[in-house]
Parts: C-alpha cells; sequence; structure tokens
C-alpha cells in the first residue's frame, strides 16, 4: 500500500510516516501543499491523508485536485478543526474520510486500510492464490490453512504479488509499491526479502522468478 502524508507540522509528519513504514505501509511525505501536488503528478498513491489547512496550496484546493483525478485516490482529511459542520464541510470537498486532531494512532491505521480496500476496483478483501489466503485488514496469512508468521515488509510483499497474480510485478514496481521513494532503485532488498519469504512459505515453491521480467504468485513452480 503506497500512502502519502501531507502535514505542515513537520514533528507531527515525521512521527506519521514512521509509525506507517512499522505497519508495513511505503510512506512518502509532503510538508505543504505545492510538494503535494508534485508528488500526487509523480506517484500512485492508495491513499492520501492530508491535512486541511497547509501553506502553498490549500488542503481544500488540493482535496478538490485529488478526487477530479481520473485515477481515484482516497482522501483521509486529518485535522484540528472537530465541528460537525467542519467535518460536513471537508466530506462535502470529496474527502472520503474524516479524522480530527488528537487522534489515536491505531484508528488512523485502521481507517488508511479501510480506504485502501474501499478504493476502486484495487483488491478483493481477502486475497486467494496458490492455496494461500491473505486477509490485509486482519493481517493474516495461511497457507493450506498453516499459520503464517511474516514481517511487515514480506506481508506487503506478499500482498502486492498476490494482488497482481497471476500477472508478474517487476522488480522496481515492487520497490516503489513496498518501500518509498527514499528506496535505493540499485538495492537487492526485493530479492533478499523474496527469498525470506518463499522460506517461510515453504514447497512447493509458488513465487516464481522471470529474469528481466519479475516475480509473481503461481499455483505451481
Amino acid at each position: 500500500m503506497r500512502v502519502l502524508v501531507v502535514e505542515d507540522a513537520r514533528s507531527l509528519a515525521d512521527i506519521l510516516v514512521e509509525g506507517l513504514r512499522d505497519q508495513g505501509m511505503a510512506v512518502d511525505v509532503a510538508y505543504d501543499g505545492l510538494e503535494a501536488a508534485a508528488k500526487l503528478d509523480a506517484t500512485a498513491y492508495d491513499v492520501v491523508v492530508l491535512d486541511r489547512d497547509l501553506p502553498g496550496i490549500h488542503g481544500d484546493t488540493l482535496c478538490r485536485m485529488i478526487t477530479s483525478r481520473d485515477d481515484r485516490v482516497m482522501v483521509l482529511m486529518l485535522t484540528a478543526a472537530d465541528a460537525p459542520g467542519d467535518r460536513v464541510g471537508g466530506l462535502l470537498l470529496g474527502a472520503d474520510d474524516y479524522l480530527a486532531k488528537p487522534f489515536h494512532f491505531p484508528e488512523l491505521v485502521l481507517r488508511i486500510r479501510s480506504l485502501a480496500r474501499r478504493r476502486p476496483a484495487v483488491r478483493a478483501r481477502v486475497l486467494r492464490a496458490a492455496g494461500i489466503e491473505l486477509d490485509p485488514l486482519r493481517r493474516t496469512v495461511t497457507r493450506d490453512g498453516r499459520q503464517l508468521d511474516l514481517s511487515v515488509k514480506e506481508f506487503s510483499l506478499l500482498e502486492a504479488l498476490m494482488d497482481a497474480s497471476p500477472a508478474f510485478r517487476s522488480a522496481e514496481a515492487l520497490l516503489e509499491q513496498v518501500w518509498d521513494e527514499h528506496a535505493d532503485p540499485f538495492t537487492n532488498t526485493v530479492a533478499v526479502t523474496i527469498g525470506r519469504l518463499r522460506r517461510k512459505l515453504g514447497d512447493p515453491q509458488v513465487i516464481t522468478t522471470t529474469p528481466g521480467v519479475g516475480y509473481r504468485v503461481v499455483d505451481g513452480p
């Protein structure tokens, strides 16, 4: 899942980014509306966590810009304005959800994941392939009924592969979706994580590699 946090309070923004990355999300950050608009033009996001009172481009204007795009991105408006009229106004701008500050971080995580599932034509609630069942909400994975203990990156990598199955995902696409804008494009992180994931999934192997193309989940080798 790729998330953009747009928040001009840098200390809060950095805390949110670190916490969401710990939850296995690929997270970028923008500290003003102009920077956010540039990143939205360059990268496909699943969810934008949007502060309403932003410099550069106001959050209200940015929300209208996001929701008018053909490639629909889900918007969670995060703001200190929590009166009923403020919430209604935010939703009327096109925001998909509205969370007032201060907030509980676990609730923010659940709302982001819920929005990602609601994004049009993204993925089924529970992903199934090759005897594997992955539930993005409960963060559980089983293979042939056996519970698997995956790290947050292993889980997100498997989710990306199963979301694309039976098609391929290139290493570059996986790096962009599962990690973030600071990931080194020349790193072998994807291959290393794939290796750990294969060991945990066990035999028979279901993640195949085609050099120059990428990785995919299939029902057999």
